[in-house]
């Protein structure tokens, strides 16, 4: 089983966060489920993302994005994963002092110390200013083939058009970093299409690629990977509701989809979960996960 859209502050084990807040003498809310579960019925994305305030509290040193890193990917491995990419915003974790390097650093070597595979894609953040994305970029072409495999567009997609980093991009393609951008999930084709034109070779969620079918047709003759996310999609309203969810249509169609979790914690899920949730059979089980196979951004045999 392969997670390719998996993020590390909406993915930290409870537990975990008990164990930071106590060495960090950090107060912690008497529902701690609720500050970092979001409701199945969020009333919008922005609902959604309340829950990573806690957890980013929580991640502003080394060690605590190392133990973070190490937990969840002991987690993955106890779960019967064999593969994962996790993702994170260097730049989201300077707060207390750290650069950007160092964060990349400590999530990695808490990576290798788990002695699972799952090399780090770094989020540039919609909204940011340019500078700080453009070290995360640097950042991402400096560790690439170290830890780190690719970089990302994340935040408020319906706020932060994609068109509006396109000089962004263009600047990681110089440096040869592959990258995939969340697109189709809080804005709708156009944000996809942009993506598209800005050289992405993956799509971040891309559930809203089917209200333009040119580009549902674009997207299976280019076989474009599609990082869908069911839970979280339907918690933020990206879909109508469950069985809204586009997975068997654009199957279908032959675009290349892939079934991932975004946020284990706050979505409250993990792969299995997701698989039972969209009732997959063994053959489409078999079929999402070799779809992964071809789209993970770290080779079988690469370093």
């Amino acid at each position: 089983m392969i997670d390719l859209h998996l993020h590390l502050d909406g993915s930290l084990p409870p537990a975990l966060v008990r164990e930071l807040a106590q060495g960090q003498h950090f107060p912690l809310p008497g529902n701690l489920e609720a500050a970092l579960r979001a409701p199945q019925d969020c009333r919008n994305l922005n609902e959604y993302l309340e829950r990573f305030d806690l957890p980013l509290a929580l991640l502003q040193t080394a060690d605590a994005l190392e133990r973070a890193a190490y937990a969840l990917c002991t987690e993955l491995q106890a779960q019967g994963l064999d593969y994962a990419e996790v993702r994170f915003a260097p730049q989201l974790h300077t707060r207390e002092g750290l650069t950007q390097r160092q964060a990349v650093e400590a999530v990695c070597k808490g990576v290798a110390r788990s002695g699972f595979p799952a090399p780090a894609i770094l989020c540039c953040m919609r909204g940011a200013d340019e500078p700080l994305n453009r070290e995360t970029i640097a950042t991402a072409a400096a560790y690439q083939g170290r830890g780190v495999c690719a970089c990302d567009l994340a935040g408020a997609e319906a706020l932060y058009p994609t068109s509006q980093y396109r000089e962004l991009f263009a600047y990681a393609r110089s440096l040869g970093v592959p990258y995939t951008i969340h697109a189709g999930e809080a804005a709708g084709p156009e944000s996809i299409w942009a993506a598209l034109e800005m050289g992405a070779s993956r799509i971040g969620h891309g559930v809203r690629a089917r209200e333009d079918p040119a580009l549902v047709k674009e997207l299976a003759q280019r076989q474009i990977p599609l990082e869908l996310c069911f839970t979280s999609n339907v918690q933020t309203k990206a879909v109508a509701s469950p069985a809204d969810f586009p997975l068997r249509e654009y199957l279908a169609q032959g675009v290349c989809c892939t079934v991932n979790t975004d946020n284990t914690t706050v979505s409250g899920t993990n792969l299995r979960e997701e698989y039972k949730k969209l009732a997959l059979s063994p053959e489409e089980i078999k079929t999402v996960n070799r779809n992964a196979q071809k789209a993970r951004f770290q080779k079988e045999g690469d370093v």
